[in-house]
């Protein structure tokens, strides 16, 4: 293909982190030589308290930037695939789509599908590579480009780049910099492709661990693990679904909170000490000073602003249930 001639794109994401990358495909399709012929992301879905239907972040930017929609349940009906077939895009770049592509999707573009996945691959296949990194303990993580075969995250790799997994990162902030980081990533590949400069790299399938999608259920914390655990936990949780314990029979997500040494004998769960910004819990091993909270039907807030508003609502000797 000439360089002079733009190549036909098709991105397809739905979340923020997807955005990301569209909005940096958007900005740069002149000098990249590329043109955006259509996104596909998930259909709209209820949200907010009055759960009326809500487009993805990356509807909203396609929409903003008259780029065409698609928005099927999935690639089973045979107008799906006609429809994709019809825009005879050169490649399709996917990044957190949520949908399964089966392979006569991946065939469909003439490059066929790329993926920009939040790990470095082989480590942390599926779907939630950036919060299993965090509470792993991971030093390290970032961006893998691949090349989308029919398996979970398996296909070749295209390009890496890498990013450090601070003692401070949360969900939050590790998305926000792998967000930055694809889209980056993402500019770079394409400029391989044009230049036919790929070099395929294979995965060592022995080296894959799987991230399982992120449930509720885990988000409650379990004093009884020593506090390292517990305190990446709380910071890979932070953004969704949030880590969270009972207190008084009623549900508190723990938004912050670090690890501290300690060693009272205290129970797992139970308040050793309340300072004017914290509220020390003992776990297994060590404890955690909580820095910032939720109480139930409250906003999140700092420690120190809920104990000048309540004072002694926390007193040492009380407990946190799992």
């Amino acid at each position: 293909m000439s360089l002079t001639k733009p190549q036909r794109v098709i991105f397809a994401g739905t979340p923020e982190f997807a955005a990301t990358d569209l909005q940096a495909l958007i900005k740069n399709q002149a000098e990249k030589k590329i043109e955006l012929i259509a996104v596909y992301t998930q259909p709209d879905r209820p949200a907010g308290r009055g759960r009326q239907l809500t487009a993805s972040p990356v509807k909203a930017l396609a929409v903003e930037n008259g780029i065409d929609v698609y928005q099927p349940q999935n690639f089973k009906s045979n107008d799906a695939l006609e429809d994709l077939n019809k825009l005879d895009a050169d490649l399709m770049i996917v990044a957190a789509y949520g949908i399964i592509l089966p392979l006569n999707v991946l065939q469909a573009p003439r490059l066929g599908c790329i993926n920009i996945h939040a790990s470095l691959l082989p480590r942390w296949r599926g779907a939630a590579p950036i919060q299993r990194a965090i509470a792993a303990g991971d030093t390290q993580t970032g961006i893998t480009i691949m090349q989308m075969d029919e398996g979970l995250d398996t296909g070749d790799m295209l390009l890496k780049k890498t990013c450090d997994i601070t003692p401070r990162d949360t969900g939050s902030s590790l998305h926000d910099k792998l967000a930055k980081l694809g889209a980056e990533a993402t500019l770079e590949v394409i400029e391989l492709i044009q230049r036919n400069a790929l070099k395929p790299v294979k995965q060592d399938n022995k080296q894959a661990c799987y991230a399982h999608k992120l449930n509720k259920a885990e988000a409650f914390i379990n004093w009884q693990q020593p506090a390292e655990q517990i305190e990446r936990l709380i910071r890979a949780f932070n953004g969704w679904p949030v880590a969270q314990t009972h207190f008084d029979n009623k549900v508190v997500r723990i938004w912050q909170a670090e690890k501290i040494n300690s060693s009272n004998n205290a129970t797992p769960g139970e308040i050793t000490e309340v300072t004017k910004d914290a509220v020390i819990i003992a776990c297994a091993e060590a404890a955690i000073a909580v820095t910032e909270l939720q109480l139930a039907g409250a906003k999140k807030m700092s420690v120190k602003d809920l104990l000048n508003g309540r004072p002694g609502f926390f007193k040492s000797g009380q407990k946190f249930n799992s």
